[in-house]
């Protein structure tokens, strides 16, 4: 399990409210790549742009980040650029096209209009009810899944359609991680909720 993904679901998981399931689901955040241009000189992109680190040292890229709407932007030399910490896909673009202006500002040639893809989107659920995990460790496809309670309390249920890793909780309260679309969390959850139907477990 990775670290940063364990400490993640102690930090923000505890407090999420109940509801029925579709209702609950909440995308917590969108990771995406875009290519802006084919050079940016960063030392000189760096000391023009405000709220901008850059410690060649600890990081490769220019870290910018933005307060409305909160996404940090990772600026590489090579023209790419990684946005993280978005809660829609309207606040991706918006941060996006900030960026682009931004830039723009400074001369530097950036298409009007830039794209981007989608790498992961994050969302959390609520099933709405207490589940067992011990059960559905033996109901599930056991090579889908993996369930160690004591190395982390929750269990990695692996989908191929949509291709996503769910994390159940034995509260009810899930994690959808690997999405490329926000449509993905809801039919994740969909199917968790029809297998663990089938079986009995809910």
């Amino acid at each position: 399990m990775n670290t940063q993904l364990f400490i993640y679901c102690f930090k923000h998981f505890i407090n999420m409210n109940g509801g029925k399931p579709e209702e609950s689901l909440k995308i917590e955040n969108i990771v995406a790549s875009a290519k802006v241009t084919d050079f940016l000189d960063l030392p000189s992109l760096a000391s023009q742009l405000k709220d901008a680190e850059y410690n060649k040292k600890r990081f490769p890229g220019v870290v910018l980040r933005m307060q409305d709407p909160k996404i940090a932007a990772l600026v590489f030399g090579s023209g790419k650029v990684v946005l993280t910490g978005a809660k829609s896909i309207d606040s991706l673009s918006r941060g996006l096209q900030i960026l682009g202006d931004q830039l723009r500002a400074l001369k530097i040639d950036i298409p009007e209009h830039l794209s981007y893809k989608i790498q992961n989107i994050v969302t959390s659920a609520d099933l709405g009810t207490p589940i067992n995990l011990n059960k559905i460790a033996v109901g599930f496809n056991l090579d889908k899944i993996e369930y160690e309670p004591e190395q982390f309390p929750g269990l990695v249920y692996r989908l191929d359609d949509p291709k996503v890793v769910v994390l159940l909780f034995g509260s009810g309260k899930l994690i959808i991680t690997g999405g490329k679309q926000p449509e993905d969390a809801k039919r994740a959850v969909q199917r968790i909720l029809s297998e663990l139907s089938n079986l009995g477990l809910i």
